[in-house]
């Protein structure tokens, strides 16, 4: 079957990481091949991938952006895509990708016996090779024709739910997972960093919750501000330190370098997880503050004097629990208008398109049909 590779390789890792964006496409780490059929696990399923989405963690991978203390926990080569609508014996179903204790076939550890499977401490170990999300070396990802699922796994969809908003069922739970450690008061306003997949979804799950408050969003692109008002944002700004001064949070000019703040929000949302987000987001929140990242910063050169000197508390969040998956499921019926994100879709064999179309910015979601 036809599959997108990754390889994984420590010189290409290496020249992304120096070259980032000014690398062409077509000499990423990444190549269509012919691949072997899934050979799935005793009890597992093989499915026919519909759509697979490209997330941010994709691009990071790919640029060189992750940080290398964290490739035990990945195996390559392996076949990207962790957002996956499927067909399943012909059940058309969004794809809970996590690789747990339950799909490694051990017992579960403290975190997975305590439902919060975000947290497995054995995503390299067990019987399937190092991996978290969806992929690993063995067990292809969703940007593929076929993979293998557990049946816990795989969630049925209603008819009425389009693929392209099916598709979003697992940067959802991403979100929900989020919202729910960050577990914001119905009538605050919070800020969201960044109008990307995650940011939208942040400001339309809000909504969805029944948020009373104002939602404060900063897109950088005319795309992304439209349809952040569009799924329930209050006020839309170009940088999040307009955002800051509509709150009435105040700057100090500093003798080097930009300045410091005081005021702000309660609550902000880093969903881009940039230097220049992650920096907006210490300093647009108030004095004891909470910032969430969703965006899964890396490797960042930081002033981190926010954190002491303001009293802000961080909260990092990394995937979903089962539950939060289920949830997002649950919640697709009603989110009519969500599948808006996804702006484009490809086909596999135009996996370059693909990807230039988000380093572009002409896109949010972008997505891959076999």
């Amino acid at each position: 079957m036809k599959a997108l590779v990754f390889s994984g390789s420590v010189g290409r890792y290496l020249l992304a990481r120096t070259l980032g964006k000014r690398l062409p496409v077509r000499v990423w780490d990444l190549k269509l091949r012919e691949i072997p059929e899934p050979a799935p696990p005793p009890g597992w399923e093989v499915a026919r991938v519909l759509l697979s989405g490209i997330c941010g963690s994709d691009l990071s991978l790919l640029l060189g952006k992750g940080s290398p203390r964290l490739a035990p926990f990945f195996s390559f080569p392996a076949v990207l895509g962790h957002e996956i609508l499927a067909d399943v014996g012909g059940t058309r179903a969004a794809i809970d990708p996590l690789l747990a204790c339950r799909e490694r076939g051990l017992p579960p550890c403290p975190a997975c016996a305590g439902g919060d499977e975000a947290l497995c401490r054995n995503v390299a170990e067990g019987e399937v090779p190092p991996g978290m999300l969806g992929y690993c070396r063995g067990l292809p990802g969703g940007w593929s024709e076929r993979i293998a699922v557990h049946p816990d796994q795989i969630h049925p969809l209603p008819a009425k739910v389009p693929d392209e908003r099916g598709l979003l069922a697992e940067p959802l739970a991403v979100v929900l997972r989020g919202l729910r450690l960050l577990a914001p008061e119905p009538s605050s306003p919070v800020l969201v960093i960044g109008a990307g997949t995650i940011g939208l979804l942040s400001v339309a799950a809000l909504r969805i919750a029944g948020h009373r408050g104002e939602i404060h969003v900063a897109a950088r692109y005319p795309l992304q501000a439209r349809l952040a008002g569009e799924l329930g944002a209050s006020r839309v700004y170009p940088d999040a330190w307009g955002a800051a001064r509509a709150v009435g949070a105040k700057a100090y000019r500093a003798p080097l370098g930009p300045p410091a703040w005081r005021g702000g929000f309660s609550l902000a949302i880093d969903a881009a997880g940039t230097p220049r987000s992650v920096e907006q987001a210490l300093w647009t929140v108030e004095e004891g503050g909470r910032v969430l990242l969703l965006g899964a910063p890396g490797h960042l050169g930081l002033d981190l004097s926010p954190l002491w000197f303001r009293s802000v508390q961080i909260i990092g969040t990394y995937t979903y629990s089962r539950g939060d998956f289920r949830r997002a499921v649950e919640l697709l019926e009603g989110a009519e208008g969500i599948e808006r994100i996804v702006t484009h879709v490809f086909r596999l064999h135009e996996y370059r398109e693909a990807l230039a179309t988000l380093l572009n910015r002409r896109g949010v979601k972008v997505a891959l049909r076999p």
